[in-house]
């Protein structure tokens, strides 16, 4: 029976294939205060310029392509039984080849009608101001903004509570409840944290892998490779 790898990932994965994230820039978000363009209050306060700003990010994702990261988080998948939590809202898991992806913050591909959190659908195109749900309400990018609560962190709780091996690449560990996610695995599983500049975790458990996503992913493949 292969064992389970759960793994976390932040924006440093998606950040080496040209995605940039807000906490790289004083709180904007290319060129933007993350509360004009991620709280319900900046949507209320601006719905045009909030849908214009996610329109440009869904069309970004054609311009940008899957990292040796991603790839190299999809090859497991040959040896261990692996679930990808992401606090990404890109689709550079799925599109390397990655199966089993909870997104804790939302999709980018996806849109959501703006009273019912549970009406969502896929969404390849431009949203604007006008487009509604099938109920009549204006539509909305299927993101989580900050404020709002996030539906899917239950499920995940419930994935790390079963890993045999945990690995967190690319994250900052600042982020609630994501951040919290590695207080729930058993004490006796290993943890792999895999950033640049990792943060301080207090846990005799983690073992730190101080580079990018693409070689730290590397170093764990050998690491693992070991193990099997």
């Amino acid at each position: 029976m292969k064992k389970h790898i759960v793994i976390l990932t932040g924006a440093g994965i998606s950040a080496e294939s040209g995605i940039k994230t807000f906490r790289d820039a004083d709180g904007l978000w290319e060129g933007h205060d993350v509360m004009e363009v991620a709280t319900p209050e900046g949507f209320k306060k601006n719905p045009t310029l909030v849908l214009d700003f996610y329109n440009q990010r869904r069309q970004q994702l054609n311009e940008v392509k899957p990292n040796q990261a991603h790839f190299n988080l999809a090859a497991l998948e040959k040896d261990y039984h692996v679930t990808i939590i992401t606090q990404n809202v890109d689709d550079l898991h799925e599109r390397s080849g990655s199966h089993n992806i909870i997104h804790l913050h939302g999709e980018l591909r996806k849109i959501r009608s703006s009273i019912d959190e549970n009406d969502i659908t896929t969404c390849n195109r431009d949203i604007h101001l006008g487009d509604i749900c099938k109920k009549g309400h204006q539509l909305r990018p299927y993101i989580v903004w900050f404020g709002e609560a996030v539906p899917m962190i239950d499920k995940a709780i419930e994935i790390c509570q079963k890993a045999d091996i945990l690995v967190i690449i690319g994250t900052s560990m600042q982020v609630y409840p994501a951040a919290g996610l590695m207080d729930y695995v058993q004490p006796i599983v290993p943890i792999y944290y895999i950033d640049p500049k990792p943060a301080d975790v207090n846990n005799t458990n983690v073992h730190v892998i101080e580079k990018s996503a693409t070689e730290g992913t590397k170093i764990l493949l050998e690491i693992l490779k070991e193990e099997i």
